[in-house]
């Protein structure tokens, strides 16, 4: 049996690279690697540029937690947001797609992850003193919880819900319009939509 080629060292560098995007394993990776570098070079290199501008360029909204180039991203600097309404999501995908229904006005605090003790993923690392900071000021009146329903997603929103009725904010969550055990990210917004209308207290 014929031993494999031997992969030049910056080749196997980037199948390894190409391992970290989700979903992908040592066999995508590969095949992402050779389309790239033998049918589209100046995609790879336009590829690794837009890379490393976003690395070196996108930051943290010191007030959502979302991503952006300024210290305040566009909605956050928004008059026209609703400030009382503060809508709390796993990551910016969510973001985006509770933005797609058209539905909500109010503004977000995007956590970045979830609560996930197998994984070691606590509220310390999601910095939820942070979020209690953001949701604890006058202006806001009602936090909309909108974690995925998961059980990972359906903790974080339990643990969450404690800590703010326990600093006297009102707290609604997502309506069940959002199939069980669903991202938000793959849901249509129409059935976004109807779950902000549908929310309710936890």
């Amino acid at each position: 049996m014929e031993e494999p080629i031997a992969e030049p060292q910056p080749l196997r560098a980037l199948i390894d690279a190409l391992r970290c995007l989700p979903g992908v394993g040592a066999r995508s990776s590969r095949r992402m690697a050779y389309h790239l570098l033998q049918h589209d070079p100046q995609g790879a290199t336009r590829l690794a540029d837009a890379l490393r501008q976003a690395v070196d360029d996108v930051r943290h909204c010191r007030l959502c937690n979302g991503f952006s180039e300024t210290e305040l991203c566009a909605t956050c600097s928004s008059p026209r947001r609703d400030a009382s309404l503060l809508c709390v999501v796993e990551t910016p995908a969510d973001q985006n797609m509770i933005e797609a229904s058209h539905g909500y006005t109010g503004l977000y605090y995007v956590l970045m992850g979830r609560l996930a003790p197998l994984e070691g993923v606590g509220p310390n690392q999601l910095d939820f003193d942070r979020l209690l900071d953001r949701a604890c000021v006058p202006e806001v009146q009602e936090v909309i919880l909108a974690t995925n329903f998961t059980p990972e997603g359906e903790t974080t929103a339990h643990y969450l819900a404690e800590l703010l009725r326990a600093r006297g904010r009102k707290v609604t969550r997502l309506a069940r319009g959002v199939p069980a055990g669903s991202e938000l990210e793959y849901v249509d917004a129409g059935t976004i939509a109807w779950a902000l209308m549908e929310r309710r207290g936890t």
